[in-house]
């Protein structure tokens, strides 16, 4: 996944320059609600350094994304199943200047790809929290289809979206 590209996104690993802007989004309540809630700077640095450890365990994460002509970082999108995850997921955050932009879709869409072309994942999945509209209606748009709620591990109720 690092070095994937789309016409105006390049995916890539964490550095440890990207830990402001990392910890500033889980700072907020606002951004941060629907992905595991605020954490302070240490554990917000924990949180990526285990996206890290992730694509070192399974070859995929949720990976850094810049934009191409300003090589800024906007967010995530990628792909995670640690031990206890139901299933693959595609999931997704995007720092709050670069929403309503067409970023998510893109790259979205290159994750989706990526997980059922290159690593032919048997099932892929979005879980979202039933508040969580705009992630919703990403999911959709992606082409995921709503398949049922679940008790997510200790995140509390959470829709299934379902990529086919």
């Amino acid at each position: 996944m690092i070095g994937l590209e789309t016409e105006r996104l390049v995916f890539r690993q964490w550095q440890d320059s990207d830990h402001e802007q990392f910890s500033g989004f889980f700072s907020k309540q606002q951004n941060a609600r629907f992905v595991g809630g605020i954490k302070p700077p240490e554990e917000s640095w924990r949180l990526m350094a285990t996206y890290i450890g992730h694509f070192v365990l399974h070859g995929y994460s949720y990976l850094a994304i810049d934009e191409k002509k300003t090589k800024k970082l906007i967010g995530t999108v990628g792909l995670w199943n640690s031990q206890p995850w139901p299933e693959p997921e595609l999931g997704y955050w995007l720092l709050p200047q670069f929403q309503g932009q067409g970023f998510g879709i893109e790259a979205g869409l290159a994750v989706k790809q990526f997980a059922i072309e290159t690593l032919n994942l048997k099932s892929l999945v979005s879980y979202i929290d039933p508040k969580n509209e705009p992630s919703k209606q990403l999911a959709l748009r992606l082409g995921g289809k709503y398949d049922t709620t679940i008790e997510l591990l200790d995140f509390g109720p959470h829709e299934v979206y379902r990529y086919r």
